[in-house]
């Protein structure tokens, strides 16, 4: 992780955008430290010794207090422990951080193109048919369609009078998004891990808040597969794993089965090529060197096995190895899904973007 700062003065911000930034860059150290309280701010404390952070308007001794006062930390004995509020609030800048490079012309929240008996208000009016809802009648048009009907003399409301707003039609969408944690995303020095943490934790956020309706599941993959809630994923953390892209693919799809008739896709975030599964009887089978068929043809099974369910897969590749394009490129035909090759701070532009369209596209 990359953090630029340059040194502070007094009349460069108010007191409140100052302790705001101040949250903002505990939020950004946080993921970085896979959620350890006391590690995060120590690295803040000598950031702001270096950078000059703090000053006696506003010590790392009053930060920390703010801290807890705001409820974005609390303390148990003599523990930091994040609480909810605090969890909401790194997914709350995680969102804002990658929003703030989307272009103008893919960041809209339009869900389809298409109007019907939906939630959102628009502009726009139509005639009132049985079934609209009652509280998006415009009432100003349709006084004046009666009174240009009747007169003022002998006013009478018709059911032809009425106009009601349209409304935004909104289907709602389960996806999966799928988290390399195999040795290689932290392997040669490069930190691939705190970026695709901050997706999910944005993306966790915009489901939240706009997409209600809507459904994300998170699943890491190494050695093996399992999900994790998005509470856990400021924690998440690599361990010393193979790449079982199967195992993965196959418990997303296990998921994604139980939420019935809605749009379905799978977001992968990859950085290694397949190197692991499972055998029938239960052991791991393991390698690392170049596209082991016996492996790769298992999860090539897979992706197609997502497509007969009518679930499309996404790749975000993060790295372009030589084995991995190879894989991605015949991952991709099988599943006939898309693939996408991401610089690190990128990536979450590249991932919100491709959700949104892919809403559009749904409907």
């Amino acid at each position: 992780m990359q953090l630029q700062y340059s040194k502070w003065r007094p009349d460069s911000m108010t007191d409140e955008k100052r302790l705001e930034s101040l949250v903002t860059v505990f939020s950004d150290i946080l993921i970085y430290t896979n959620g350890d309280i006391d590690e995060a701010l120590d690295m803040l404390e000598q950031l702001g010794i270096e950078y000059k952070l703090f000053d006696k308007d506003l010590s790392f001794g009053d930060f920390v207090d703010e801290l807890k006062k705001q409820g974005y930390i609390s303390e148990k004995d003599g523990m930091y422990i994040l609480t909810s509020k605090g969890s909401q609030r790194i997914r709350t800048d995680s969102l804002k951080k990658i929003f703030s490079g989307l272009k103008p012309d893919t960041s809209g929240f339009h869900e389809t193109i298409k109007t019907g008996r939906g939630i959102d208000k628009l502009s726009e009016l139509k005639k009132y048919e049985f079934g609209d809802m009652v509280t998006n009648i415009d009432l100003t048009s349709t006084i004046k369609n009666a009174f240009k009907k009747s007169g003022i003399n002998d006013f009478k409301l018709g059911e032809d009078d009425i106009e009601v707003y349209e409304t935004e039609h909104l289907t709602s969408c389960a996806t999966v998004l799928m988290i390399d944690i195999s040795h290689s995303m932290i392997l040669y020095g490069e930190d691939r891990i705190t970026p695709a943490k901050e997706v999910a934790l944005g993306l966790a956020e915009l489901i939240l808040t706009k997409f209600p309706k809507d459904k994300l599941n998170i699943v890491v993959f190494g050695d093996d597969a399992r999900e994790i809630t998005v509470r856990d994923l400021p924690f998440l953390t690599v361990g010393p794993f193979h790449t079982n892209t199967k195992a993965g693919l196959r418990l997303a799809r296990q998921i994604l089965r139980k939420k019935g008739n809605v749009n379905k896709q799978i977001f992968m975030i990859t950085d290694g090529k397949p190197s692991a599964l499972f055998t029938d009887d239960g052991r791991i089978y393991k390698n690392s060197f170049g596209l082991d068929p016996r492996i790769i043809n298992k999860t090539l099974d897979e992706a197609v096995a997502c497509r007969k369910d009518k679930i499309k897969i996404t790749t975000f590749m993060i790295a372009q190895d030589y084995y991995l394009v190879n894989f991605i490129e015949e991952f991709t035909k099988a599943n006939n899904g898309k693939a996408y090759y991401s610089e690190l701070d990128e990536l979450g532009q590249n991932v919100f973007v491709d959700y949104l369209r892919n809403r559009k596209k749904f409907n």
